[in-house]
């Protein structure tokens, strides 16, 4: 027996032995009814879990379609007071332009009157 080599048979026993063993033994397992009690529970938590995940992610898709909106209401709000401003600087420059071109008729007004008076001295 020193040199002992099992066989190819032997060694399918063997294994068919020791699957049929671990085979029996989760069967025993699941037959258990505190096993089946801890299986239903752990489903139980885990559909708890998901629905609690579904909601976590409606309230950040709905944050998020919030916060969408918050940012183009204040990106149209500050395109209208760009506008505004624009407007307002336009109003300033076409009236420094009147008064510049009001101020040029005056000072010709008054370089013609000087003119019109040394004319009439001579």
């Amino acid at each position: 027996m020193k040199n002992f080599a099992p066989g190819f048979a032997e060694r399918q026993n063997a294994s068919s032995s020791a699957r049929q063993a671990l085979l029996d033994k989760v069967q025993a397992r699941t037959a258990d009814p505190d096993h089946i009690k801890r299986q239903q529970a752990r489903r139980k938590a885990a559909a708890e879990q998901k629905a609690r995940t579904e909601q976590r992610r409606e309230a950040q898709r709905v944050e998020k379609a919030r916060k969408a909106e918050q940012r183009a209401l204040q990106e149209a709000e500050q395109r209208a007071a760009a506008e505004a401003e624009e407007a307002r600087k336009a109003a300033e420059a076409a009236a420094a332009e009147t008064a510049r071109i009001e101020l040029a008729a005056a000072q010709k007004a008054k370089r013609d009157a000087r003119y019109a008076a040394r004319k009439a001295r001579r």
